[in-house]
């Protein structure tokens, strides 16, 4: 397993195609990543973190891309992140969509932590620069840029493994039948 992940990293780090978020190998791969982890135990959740997260990144790089280019039109930078974030949809060609109550959001566990990862990046980017821009343009210590987003995604993660969103349903069911509380007051 370690020596795939070592050669997943080398040959990522040596292509030289842009990836496009979303491309059907994409979809697919993410499917298959998330069916792994699936059997390995890790909540879907975790999986949306991260995923959330890379098509974040994945829409900072278009908007550079744009940059580049000098394509600009109003709300750009908006509608580039809106599109890249927003094709984790294609995901729901391949799995079912299987929304539940998390919180006050009706939606599905996984679009929910993808939501949230990439929120979570765009934010501890956010602060990152801000951060940088009170201490004089400078890192606080090396490789800051990399740490704090990576940081704040493995607490969320963290988080999201101890208490997990596909487990509502199943705190839900262990309240027992409402008919039971009845018993109690003597009414029905």
């Amino acid at each position: 397993m370690t020596v795939l992940l070592i050669l997943t990293i080398l040959l990522i780090g040596t292509a030289k195609a842009w990836a496009n978020p979303a491309c059907a190998v994409c979809t697919v791969a993410v499917g298959a990543s998330l069916e792994i982890a699936r059997r390995y135990g890790v909540d879907d959740a975790v999986v949306g973190v991260w995923a959330g997260a890379m098509l974040a990144l994945l829409g900072y790089w278009l908007i550079l891309w744009f940059e580049k280019k000098n394509w600009n039109f109003p709300l750009r930078n908006l509608i580039l992140m809106a599109v890249s974030i927003g094709s984790i949809g294609f995901m729901y060609f391949e799995m079912p969509y299987a929304p539940k109550v998390i919180g006050i959001f009706y939606m599905d566990p996984l679009l929910f932590a993808t939501l949230l990862g990439a929120a979570t990046f765009i934010y501890v980017s956010k602060f990152y620069q801000w951060m940088k821009a009170r201490n004089g343009g400078h890192a606080h210590f090396p490789f800051e840029k990399v740490v704090l987003p990576v940081l704040a995604l493995a607490l969320l993660s963290v988080y999201f493994n101890y208490y997990p969103l596909s487990g509502v349903d199943k705190a839900i069911a262990d309240l027992g039948d409402v008919s039971d509380l009845y018993q109690f007051s003597g009414e029905r």
